[in-house]
């Protein structure tokens, strides 16, 4: 699986997942400075799966429409570096087949999945 990883997220998170294996392009490292509306067009040009804290992706896919490839947004009340990769981890740890394709809301108690509209 392929990672974007949204600037605000951070290259903590990126370094973390690239420990995991996977392939990641950090925003923060890689495109500093792009527009939202840039990134979901690459991540979903691309096949990225978008990680993100920034609340705008979800008006992105569900005012506007935009299509995507999977974008996980981490809505968490403590959003330090370590916080989010916990809670990465343990999301990648049981639904990682899951994740392509949808969009999905983690929280520090639940996670919830939507389908492409």
């Amino acid at each position: 699986m392929r990672f974007l990883v949204d600037e605000c997220t951070g290259t903590k998170v990126a370094a973390f997942l690239r420990t995991q294996g996977y392939e990641v392009f950090s925003v923060f490292e890689q495109a500093r400075g792009s527009t939202d509306a840039e990134l979901i067009q690459k991540a979903c040009d691309e096949n990225w799966v978008l990680i993100t804290n920034d609340k705008d992706f979800g008006e992105k896919v569900y005012r506007e429409g935009h299509p995507h490839r999977g974008i996980v947004f981490l809505r968490l009340g403590d959003e330090r570096a370590q916080s989010k990769i916990v809670a990465l981890q343990q999301l990648l740890e049981r639904y990682a087949d899951r994740l392509p394709d949808t969009f999905t809301v983690v929280t520090e108690n639940s996670v919830r999945f939507a389908n492409k509209s």
